[in-house]
């Protein structure tokens, strides 16, 4: 499914970071539904200072999901599991475009739309799928979420020499 290719992907290019804390998978890749139209990515980050870093990360992924007809967002929360917002789709900040973010930060990137998205601190603080540092599920994932998404990344974290 290009979807979890593209997550695993995202995932193998994130969790590098010094700033990810952790990178969950949530909404309708983690239910039961025959013909998901996006991935979902919760990512929990220490710090904002390469934002920028992020968004590309997330403009990848919004990419390769799009060449099949299909989406991704990237979430953002602290922590302490307060929504930030999600990464910007943009690459550059320009005042006349479909932003709807409702500022511009410093380095910029974050979509702070919270008026339109915000997301629940129970989900935030227990995921449904964790993909990273300790690759697992606290619901029955479907077959092939775990096959193509979580097996793999099981094995990449118990082959690492020093843990995630």
């Amino acid at each position: 499914m290009p979807l979890l290719q593209a997550v695993l992907q995202f995932v193998r290019a994130a969790r590098h970071r010094p700033e990810v804390q952790r990178i969950a998978l949530i909404g309708s890749l983690t239910r039961d539904k025959p013909e998901p139209k996006d991935a979902d990515v919760l990512e929990t980050l220490i710090s904002l200072d390469h934002l920028a870093d992020f968004a590309e990360l997330g403009r990848k992924l919004k990419g390769a999901t799009q060449r099949h007809n299909r989406g991704a967002d990237i979430f953002l929360c602290s922590p302490s599991y307060q929504y930030l917002g999600r990464t910007c789709s943009f690459r550059e900040c320009h005042p006349r475009r479909a932003c709807t973010g409702l500022h511009c930060h410093a380095g910029g990137h974050l979509n702070d739309d919270h008026y339109i998205v915000t997301l629940a601190s129970d989900l935030m603080r227990h995921p449904p799928i964790e993909l990273w540092p300790n690759p697992g599920s606290r619901i029955e994932a479907q077959h092939d979420v775990w096959t193509l998404l979580l097996e793999p990344l099981m094995l990449e974290v118990a082959k690492a020499p020093h843990g995630p």
